[in-house]
């Protein structure tokens, strides 16, 4: 089997353009060469050469993409012409001018509706055997003229939406692959925000206790900045792998992170796991919405409680957020803020699942993700439960 032919060898629109003028001038030059034979006189042919130059001007202008886009009243004119110049130079010409008949039968394809366009293409070729007839030629020649003006016809047709089409694909790839850019930007954009919310959050917060823990428990102390350090370096870790386009998250790790984030923000916290081993892109996906649920809980709440959920039920995999400390009057005062709830929904939506968020009755605030699981790996998956009590060992 051959190898799959390279965009780069795909002809180009000049190219086509100038295939499509190869053809045009051609057919002019037969017809040049039909006059120059036909015996008329010098007058005549130079008049003939002249009206070939203005049908050729004329196919030119029909053959131009978006042509059949100009309004119907100029189609209609420029039609005309050309008909009147195809038709009237027969009766000093006769046969021999009978090739422009194919420009004439191409510009009503290009330029007329097709119900309209096909019928009068037809005639046209059909007309073209009455010439022959008239110099008193064998039925031949008339057959012969005719179906060369229905194939020039066609030619002129193919080459012209040919150059029309390759031109609509060139634009068309231009714009893919601007639209390629604004989707990687967007990528990049997304995935920082979801990054560097919780990793900035988790830094202040934990510097924050150890700005509190030195002068009484300095032993503790460190081990808090043992934890930064280690967050700064995982956040490094993750920008250079959201730069490189890769970047796996494992929703089992961000529950452990977020329960340490919690815990030193003095928050009680419930976590309750009970899942099989999720594919990469599910465990991505659910691990991102938990770390935005948690980064909005620490910037946009006073909590004192969290609930965790992560449960596997009829094939879906269902992550609930749930927190007692909404502040109706906060109000985030960065220029992008709430962009975190909307890039969730479009990761969501790209693995067929679903979010919930909002506020309840009560003061809480509730955030619900859920996504269809990937049976063929869950099935023979060994399941895991984990129940932690409120700031609590497991249980």
């Amino acid at each position: 089997m051959s190898p799959p032919r390279r965009s780069s060898d795909l002809p180009a629109p000049r190219l086509a353009r100038a295939i499509l003028l190869a053809a045009l001038l051609s057919y002019a030059l037969l017809t040049t060469i039909n006059i120059l034979s036909a015996g008329v006189s010098r007058a005549a042919e130079v008049t003939g050469a002249v009206l070939l130059l203005v049908i050729l001007g004329l196919q030119l202008l029909h053959s131009s993409p978006g042509a059949n886009r100009a309004p119907l009243r100029r189609r209609c004119l420029t039609l005309g012409v050309q008909a009147l110049l195809t038709y009237l130079p027969l009766l000093v010409f006769h046969a021999f001018w009978g090739a422009m008949a194919g420009y004439l039968a191409g510009s009503l394809l290009l330029l007329l509706r097709p119900r309209v366009a096909w019928p009068l293409y037809g005639l046209v070729g059909v007309s073209m055997l009455i010439p022959p007839v008239v110099d008193g030629r064998p039925v031949i020649d008339s057959v012969y003229l005719c179906q060369t003006s229905l194939l020039t016809g066609l030619v002129v047709f193919g080459l012209s939406r040919l150059v029309e089409l390759i031109s609509e694909v060139q634009a068309a790839r231009g714009e893919l692959a601007r639209m390629a850019v604004t989707r990687e930007r967007l990528r990049f954009a997304r995935d920082l925000h979801d990054l560097l919310g919780f990793s900035l959050s988790a830094i202040t917060l934990k510097s924050e206790l150890i700005h509190r823990l030195i002068p009484a428990h300095p032993a503790r102390a460190m081990s808090e900045v043992d934890e930064v350090l280690a967050i700064a370096r995982q956040s490094l870790a993750d920008v250079r792998r959201v730069a490189s386009g890769f970047r796996d998250m494992s929703l089992e790790q961000e529950i452990n992170s977020a329960r340490s984030v919690l815990d030193a923000a003095d928050i009680d916290v419930r976590v309750k796991v009970h899942l099989g081993a999720l594919c990469p892109q599910v465990d991505t996906v659910l691990a991102t919405a938990l770390r935005e649920a948690v980064t909005n809980l620490l910037r946009h709440s006073n909590a004192s409680h969290c609930d965790i959920e992560a449960v596997e039920e009829e094939g879906l995999v269902r992550l609930v957020v749930e927190n007692d400390g909404v502040d109706p009057a906060y109000r985030d005062p960065s220029p992008h803020s709430g962009s975190g709830l909307g890039n969730l929904h479009a990761r969501m939506t790209a693995v067929g699942g679903r979010l919930e968020s909002g506020r309840g009755k009560d003061g809480t605030f509730r955030l619900l993700a859920e996504v269809p699981a990937n049976t063929p790996s869950e099935t023979t998956a060994e399941v895991r439960e984990i129940v932690f009590p409120a700031n609590g060992s497991a249980a």
